[in-house]
């Protein structure tokens, strides 16, 4: 059995953020990256399965970073979590190579893949935006999942290039989400408003027939590096 270990940090309306590893070096690691800056406050850590479940349960947090390699089934407490917990951001922080167990929690509605050694800036960056409703794949997890995913839809799949369904300034969109631009930054980069990207974002969810930004990002990146067309 896990246990937890709650932060004496108060949260001051800064986002709540839960870290969920057994590895307790890169657990602390992530958690003081998180914690020292502006905006977010680290409010209880755990070691399995079993804690994070707890966690999402009982504690009033925003985000939870966690990984699925580790004591308990995860993947289970992943799919709970998320039906259960619809407004908590569920981030999946590995080193894990086992493609299949990620490409599970994906498609249970995971709202961001980050591979353990990503820096602490860029860990930074990627919970403020997921928290805001972005999306965040690491580029070299990327690659690999589409490919799994591509080849086991195979049978059913069409042969043609789902990017092909969208307009010119809707892959100019998403090639922007896919380098990890939130809404607001892709509006003043392409001199839209908000809410029309919002509007953008979702008829390109339904033209590439997924469900959320990440998977839509995964596709993104079988055009390579996602480069934006001037």
């Amino acid at each position: 059995m896990g246990h937890t270990f709650p932060n004496m940090k108060l949260d001051g309306g800064r986002i709540r953020v839960a870290v969920i590893d057994d590895h307790p070096l890169l657990r602390e690691g992530a958690a003081k990256t998180l914690d020292s800056e502006d905006g977010i406050a680290v409010i209880t850590q755990g070691s399995c399965a079993e804690d994070a479940l707890r966690v999402a349960r009982e504690d009033d947090i925003d985000l939870m970073l966690l990984d699925i390699s580790m004591p308990g089934d995860s993947i289970s407490a992943v799919q709970a979590i998320i039906a259960e917990q619809p407004n908590l951001k569920l981030v999946i922080l590995t080193v894990s190579e086992n493609e299949d167990h990620v490409l599970a929690v994906m498609r249970a509605g995971c709202d961001g893949y980050i591979l353990k050694g990503v820096s602490g800036p860029e860990l930074v960056r990627a919970v403020r935006a997921i928290h805001q409703g972005e999306s965040y794949v690491s580029p070299s997890l990327a690659a690999g999942l589409f490919a799994k995913s591509r080849k086991s839809q195979k049978s059913t799949a069409q042969n043609a290039d789902p990017l092909e369904a969208l307009t010119y300034r809707e892959e100019q969109i998403l090639d922007l989400v896919a380098r990890g631009w939130s809404n607001k930054e892709v509006a003043q980069k392409l001199n839209l408003s908000e809410k029309t990207i919002k509007h953008y974002m979702t008829k390109i969810l339904k033209k590439l027939h997924v469900r959320n930004r990440v998977e839509a990002t995964l596709i993104a990146h079988t055009k390579g590096d996602a480069n934006i067309r001037e």
